[in-house]
Parts: structure tokens; C-alpha cells; sequence
């Protein structure tokens, strides 16, 4: 059992998205073992798509609010157009 004391609500929510993550890419994995099928895998892979831009701008944005007080607007700025970038080139062919 893992016993945690003085930890920041942040740090906790954007463990707990990161865990669920997690979680969702290796249920996927199973079940693409489980149905055997090139198909069904790739369906399951392109459902993997969208949760994996969602976790990273959902604990993005947890720790940007999370350290709000403690950086500058401009480094959040820039923090923020390099998550758009990354998603902007997982589209891009």
C-alpha cells in the first residue's frame, strides 16, 4: 500500500490521468491480442488516437494551473504553443 502525505492536488490529478492512460493503451493492447484481426486492431489503435492528445493536454493543463503563481505568462505561452505544435505535427503527412 503506498502512502501518501503532503502531496499537491495537481500532481495528484495529473498522476491519476497519466495511470488511466495508461491503462486504456494496455487494455487496447490486450485486446487487440485478444481479437486477433489486423481490422479490429486498427480500429482500436485509431481510438487510441484521440486518448492520447487528450491526456497530454488534460495533465498539461492541470500542471499550468497547477503552477500558475509560480511562472511567467510567457513561459506558459510558450509552454502551450509547444503542445500545439506537437499535436499540429502528429497530423501533418
Amino acid at each position: 500500500m503506498i502512502v501518501v502525505f503532503n502531496i499537491e492536488k495537481a500532481l495528484l490529478f495529473m498522476i491519476m490521468f497519466r495511470l488511466i492512460g495508461g491503462s486504456i493503451e494496455v487494455t487496447a493492447a490486450m485486446l487487440m491480442l485478444k481479437f486477433n484481426d489486423l481490422e479490429k486492431a486498427f480500429y482500436i489503435n485509431t481510438l487510441l488516437a484521440l486518448v492520447g492528445p487528450f491526456i497530454l493536454i488534460a495533465t498539461t493543463g492541470i500542471g499550468m494551473i497547477g503552477l500558475a503563481e509560480k511562472i511567467s505568462l510567457t513561459r506558459m505561452i510558450c509552454l502551450f504553443s509547444g503542445i500545439v505544435l506537437i499535436l499540429v505535427s502528429m497530423r501533418i503527412n
